[in-house]
């Protein structure tokens, strides 16, 4: 589809991608947690809670970009692995990381369905009602993440910092790559 610049469905396309993406990449976190955890604990079932309502988000971006003809981002692939390795990663350090590892991509993306929904207004109502939605539930992981000793994670405010400019930057790229 060409579209002149400035049209709001550019704006629209390039927000259905990254979350898409971002949907997507959470899901590999979780997945990689849960290679390394297993599904024995009370933190595993938890994660494995997060992870289903992350799957559902995903279901829903793809079928959005399959509907819209948004075209995905081409880095899905590095976000596949990147994604993956980060919940590894984390779950392997315990699973006071596993949490801040939560907690820090779910305030970013707060911060980034606000945007949204401030941006989007009226626009595009479907998009807005499931973007509301998520956020809604991105804060439940959140409050979840907090409430399970992520703070307590050894080098939280550096370990936190480092995930949060690895999504504000995989937000950044996923628009228009």
């Amino acid at each position: 589809m060409s579209w002149k610049p400035g049209d709001p469905r550019e704006g629209t396309e390039a927000m259905v991608r990254v979350d898409q993406a971002g949907e997507y990449g959470a899901t590999r976190i979780y997945a990689g947690q849960l290679a390394v955890m297993g599904d024995r604990t009370p933190t595993a079932r938890m994660i494995n809670g997060m992870a289903n309502q992350e799957e559902r988000h995903r279901a829903f971006f793809d079928s959005m970009i399959a509907a819209r003809g948004v075209r995905p981002t081409a880095l899905q692939p590095f976000w596949n692995v990147a994604g993956f390795a980060l919940g590894a990663v984390t779950a392997a350090i315990g699973p006071n990381a596993a949490m801040a590892c939560t907690a820090a991509v779910e305030t970013e993306i707060d911060l980034h369905y606000q945007r949204q929904l401030a941006e989007l207004g009226d626009g595009d109502p479907e998009l807005s009602r499931a973007v509301a939605e998520f956020r809604d539930e991105e804060l439940e992981h959140l409050d979840t993440a907090l409430a399970h000793g992520a703070e307590a994670a050894i080098g939280y405010p550096l370990l936190s910092g480092l995930i949060r400019l690895g999504c504000r930057a995989a937000i950044a790229v996923s628009k228009r790559i």
